[in-house]
């Protein structure tokens, strides 16, 4: 099972040159591993941005041209880009993008189409990347989905990584793979129904029909819905938000949250780790908090 710790979710993992120009392994476009110098070359390119602001990294997925659908290299740059930000202490939050207008427009099936030789699985999802690349991740600070144009297929997907979905108002989310018989194997089927209830994620699931940001809005998909144009900029501003507060008590909320709804062997099991976790943040935090409150600081609730 996943846990949080990013450094032993990738434990075993190859994705580095073991010598300057030259690299052994890389991950294939269904979650194998495979070797190539030319995918070395092709790595080089910058289909992932990322960007430093404060304590706030942007990571953009940068193929504009194919609706910035996630190829092998995509895959494995997202990867890397959320591996580093994870493992990176002094960042406190990620915003997740697409470059040009679309989000993403779920897997590369041209590369598919084009190679179908290669498509293998690894059968144990502990030992390896999803085919999107950090699907099968569990991060340990938050991660803002931005979303504009498509996010469909495993588009969706990948923006169900995110705590919270900022949707541009014309923003199209669906499982459009329906159509073309591609399962969900990213945790479509995993994060949906723990997201917006059984009945609506099978609504989605089996009809595979498009919807806006309003009905997502409604659905409990989206989490603020904005004009076209600024996802972007709201999302910052909501990573920027979440990142003033104290982060060891926002953190252990974070984990007892997810520990309840994904990994909870019971209700007072769930109780206990949200007590465990929080008894630490009560001496490292609170007390601190407690005296700026009786300090006069935030009375009346005010942020």
């Amino acid at each position: 099972m996943y846990r949080q710790n990013l450094g032993r979710l990738l434990k075993g993992w190859k994705l580095f040159p073991a010598s300057p120009g030259k690299i052994n392994v890389t991950v294939c476009q269904l979650g194998c591993f495979t070797t190539s110098s030319q995918q070395h070359q092709e790595v080089k390119k910058n289909n992932v941005l990322t960007e430093r602001h404060g304590s706030i990294v942007t990571v953009g997925i940068n193929r504009p041209e194919a609706r910035n659908a996630v190829n092998t290299e995509t895959a494995l740059q997202l990867v890397e880009a959320f591996t580093s930000f994870d493992e990176d202490d002094s960042l406190t939050a990620a915003v997740f993008y697409g470059v040009g207008g679309n989000f993403c427009a779920g897997y590369d099936l041209k590369e598919v189409a084009s190679n179908p030789a290669a498509i293998r699985f690894v059968e144990d999802v502990t030992t390896g990347p999803g085919p999107m690349g950090p699907s099968r991740m569990q991060f340990s600070k938050p991660v803002i989905a931005a979303v504009s144009g498509y996010a469909v297929a495993g588009g969706l997907e990948l923006s169900l990584l995110a705590d919270m979905r900022v949707m541009e108002k014309s923003a199209i989310t669906g499982v459009f793979c329906r159509r073309f018989g591609v399962p969900l194997i990213d945790g479509g089927t995993v994060r949906l129904p723990k997201l917006i209830g059984l009945s609506r994620a099978l609504d989605l699931i089996l009809t595979g029909r498009p919807i806006g940001a309003e009905e997502a809005y409604h659905f409990g998909l989206a989490n603020r819905v904005v004009p076209d144009g600024q996802a972007l900029q709201h999302a910052m501003e909501l990573a920027k938000q979440i990142s003033a507060f104290p982060q060891l008590c926002m953190r252990a909320d974070r984990a007892s949250a997810y520990h309840s709804a994904f990994d909870s062997s019971s209700f007072m099991e769930a109780l206990q780790f949200e007590f465990n976790g929080g008894k630490q943040v009560l001496k490292e935090e609170s007390v601190k908090g407690a005296r700026r409150f009786a300090e006069g600081i935030g009375r009346g609730g005010k942020f």
